[in-house]
This record gives C-alpha cells, sequence and structure tokens, in this order.
C-alpha cells in the first residue's frame, strides 16, 4: 500500500438483491420488506463488519405498474426505521433519508436531531432534491432542478441554524441553583427567504457529539455545487473508474472555491457486485437479474434518460455529441443524463454499447461482476488511483453476494489494510474521521 487512508463503507438497506427477479429467489426475504426486524438483522451484520454507517435511500411515490412483477420503491420512513434500529445497535452510523423540496426544515431539524440523540451521535443526513412525487404533495408540477437545488441550499442552511439554536452547553441542569438551561444562548433564528420563513429556536437540544454530517446524491452540475458547498460525503453514480477520478477531482476543487479543505467531501459511489465462487456463476446471476429487461425497455431507458429516440438506428452506428438533444431540455434526472452525456463525449459507443450500460439497464452505479478476489483487485484499484473514497455496498443478484461480503470481501479488505479491523469511536463523525 502506498496510503494510510482508508476506505469509508457503506451498506445501503435498499434491498438491491431483489431487484429484477432477485425477489423470487427462497432466500430473497422479500417476505420481510416491511419488518423492521429484518433490517435490524443486516444492521447487525455490518456493525459487526465495522462498517461506518448504513444507509436508507428514499422515494415518496409508488409506481404502481412495476408491482405486478416487483416491489417497486414502497418502503417504510427511513427515519422511523433506523430509530428502531438504533436501539438494537451501538456503534454504527446511520444516514436516513429526507427531502428538501417536499419536507418542512423545522420537522427535519427535529427528526433528525432526534435520531442523534436516540443514537448517541450516530445520525447523518442524506439530502435528496427528489425526482418523482409532486402529485403527493399539492397540484404544482416538479419544479426543475436548479430550483430545487436552491430550495436545498436555502432548506439545508436552516437546519443547520436551527441546530445550532439550541447548542448543547446551554444545558445548565444545576440543581442546587434550580437553572436548568442558560436562555441567553438559545436564540430564536428569524429566517426569511425565498422559500421558507422560520421563526425557531428548535425544541430539541444539540447533541454532545457534535453537527450531524450531511450527506448529498445529485451529481448534476447543480447537485455539485451543493455537495461541494455543505456534504461531508456523496454518494456517487459513477459507472466506470474515469467518470470516478472526474468527480472526485471536481467536488474537490469546488469545494476549495468554497473555502472548504478539498479532502472534506468524500466521494463514495455507489458499488453494485455480483458476487460468487467462479466468474462464470456470478455472469449467471448478472444475466437472470437483468433478463426481465427487453431492448424495447432499453430504449425507452435511454429516451427517458436523454431526451432521445435511437430505436431506428442500426445497433453498429455510434453516437457522438452532435446526435445528442439540446442539454437544457427538461428530463427526469438530470444526474443520469449528464452520466449518459459523458460517455457519450468520451468514448462515441454504438448503439448496442450504449444499449448494454448499467445507467440505461437500471443502474448508474460501479458494477462488479465476478468473484470476490476481483471485487477485492477493483476496489484497490479505484481506492488508489483516485476514484473513490470508499464505497456503498450494493448486493446484487442474490443474497448469496452479500454473504460473500460480509465472510470473506471485508476481511480481505482489512488484511490488505484497506479498512478497520475495531472501531476506533462510537459517533458517524468519528467513523467518518470529522474533526
Amino acid at each position: 500500500m502506498t496510503t494510510n487512508r482508508q476506505l469509508c463503507i457503506g451498506l445501503s438497506l435498499s434491498t438491491t438483491w431483489m431487484k429484477g427477479n432477485g425477489w423470487r429467489h427462497t432466500d430473497s426475504g422479500v417476505e420481510n420488506l416491511y419488518s423492521s426486524d429484518f433490517y435490524v438483522q443486516l444492521a447487525k451484520m455490518a456493525e459487526e463488519a465495522k462498517l461506518d454507517f448504513i444507509f436508507r435511500p428514499d422515494t415518496l411515490f409508488l409506481n404502481k405498474e412495476v408491482l405486478g412483477n416487483s416491489p417497486g420503491f414502497g418502503s417504510l420512513d427511513p427515519t422511523l426505521l433506523l430509530t428502531s434500529i438504533a436501539r438494537e445497535t451501538n456503534r454504527i452510523g446511520l444516514v436516513t433519508t429526507a427531502s428538501t423540496t417536499f419536507n418542512s426544515p423545522y420537522t427535519v431539524a427535529r427528526q433528525l436531531q432526534s435520531l442523534q440523540w436516540i443514537s448517541n451521535g450516530r445520525a447523518g443526513w442524506n439530502i435528496v432534491t427528489s425526482i418523482e412525487g409532486a402529485g403527493n404533495f399539492g397540484d404544482d408540477p416538479m419544479p426543475s432542478s436548479p430550483e430545487r437545488y436552491q430550495k436545498a441550499s436555502e432548506f439545508t442552511d436552516i437546519v443547520r441554524k436551527l441546530w445550532d439554536s439550541y447548542p448543547n452547553e446551554s444545558l445548565v441542569i444545576n440543581r442546587s441553583t434550580g437553572q436548568y438551561a442558560d436562555k441567553e444562548m438559545v436564540s430564536p433564528i428569524n429566517h426569511s427567504g425565498d422559500f421558507f420563513s422560520v421563526e425557531g429556536p428548535l425544541n430539541v437540544p444539540a447533541h454532545k457529539s457534535g453537527t450531524i454530517p450531511l450527506f448529498q446524491a445529485g451529481a448534476s452540475e447543480s447537485g455539485r455545487n451543493f455537495a461541494a458547498s455543505v456534504a461531508d460525503a456523496i454518494f456517487a453514480a459513477t459507472p466506470d473508474m474515469a467518470s470516478g477520478i472526474e468527480l472526485r477531482d471536481d467536488l474537490r476543487r469546488r469545494a476549495k472555491k468554497h473555502g472548504r479543505h478539498p479532502s472534506a467531501i468524500r466521494v463514495l459511489p455507489g458499488l453494485y457486485f455480483f458476487l460468487a465462487n467462479t466468474r462464470e456463476e456470478a455472469l449467471e446471476l448478472h444475466r437472470k437479474a437483468h433478463a426481465h429487461l427487453s431492448q424495447e425497455h432499453r430504449y425507452a431507458s435511454v429516451k427517458s434518460i436523454l431526451g432521445m429516440d435511437i430505436s431506428t438506428l442500426p445497433l453498429d452506428q455510434s453516437i457522438t455529441v452532435d446526435m445528442l438533444p439540446d442539454q437544457n431540455q427538461s428530463v427526469r434526472s438530470r444526474t443520469h443524463a449528464d452520466l449518459l452525456r459523458r460517455l457519450i463525449t468520451r468514448q462515441q459507443p454504438t448503439v448496442e454499447e450504449l444499449l448494454s450500460r448499467p445507467e440505461v439497464v437500471g443502474s448508474a452505479h460501479w458494477v462488479v461482476v465476478g468473484t470476490v478476489e476481483d471485487a477485492l483487485n477493483e476496489i484497490t484499484e479505484w481506492f488508489e488511483t483516485g476514484a473513490a473514497d470508499g464505497f456503498i455496498a450494493l448486493p446484487g443478484g442474490s443474497k448469496t453476494s452479500m454473504e460473500l461480503f460480509f465472510s470473506e470481501l471485508m476481511p480481505m479488505l482489512v488484511e490488505r489494510g484497506l479498512f478497520r479491523s475495531e472501531y476506533t469511536g462510537s459517533t458517524l463523525r468519528e467513523h467518518l474521521g470529522i474533526t
């Protein structure tokens, strides 16, 4: 090893091994999707492996069309779920998700500070602007991506001010004098902005462990600027090493422009892995996981992401930059659109190559298909070349991938000196090295 850095690793609680037909496996656990005990068991496995945190993504809508043959996006409320897990674990971080588009800052600030107290300093906030769900919160259409990030910036600023409005140091709790708190240290924030008016102060004091770490997942231009200004870590969608290096270098430059140290923001791509005892078995896992995706589905996916219909083009025709539609057109996800645009700019893939890309078949994440040793070597390469500071574990194909991750891959990462063998702290800030 040429570095003393170690990986930052989290486990997603999004049951990614159930994607496609994975839920039909007898050991998938699909019957327990809405059981907190199921997720407590996963959290305990992650804590036993000394992972930095578990992470629960979230959406605020249900796609009824997929329910005929898939669990879809239904899930328990992430903050309530992680609160139940907090009572069953001791050290692992608990990163919940809350949308800045559809929530109120005061409610989110209070919920997160409550989780911080219940977990004794292990809470984290994944800040999302959401890409769907407007119909569940009124009649207004979904705001544009730049507007959502403008709102997210103001929202996050309010939440942080509310956390500061009732400092832990104000708690005197002197039974002899009868003074509970120094009320002069508690103050309203009196915020009035473009999107919110919030008086404050928060009615939950700050926890002694310090400010709750912030995570963010957008990789669009607006998302990168926002992440570089506030995030302690970004959940990145980087399907290849080149995109990981580009994103990490770009975020570090942007962080410096915001007056932050470049290393203050950690880039954590999702690692969607299909592990088996042989490469052939792993490839079969991956094939089965995506067998349900027809060619028509893949064409529709490209059109949804880029706003571009390539269904009439020959499979061997290259897609070039000049063929791309206007970059400013409205798309479902600016992050996914930018990923494919950068890929086309760099590689000019054929139609057939584009249709096989992870972003098109259902994941914009880094995908590893192979043995534990294959995964170990690829993780090492990404880490040492500066493509990632760690990753979010997304087991794919079947629970076998997750079992191999915990029983074999994590011990190998420890043996290589890439990950800790024991916790050295008890809070999420300590796990992340935030001083």
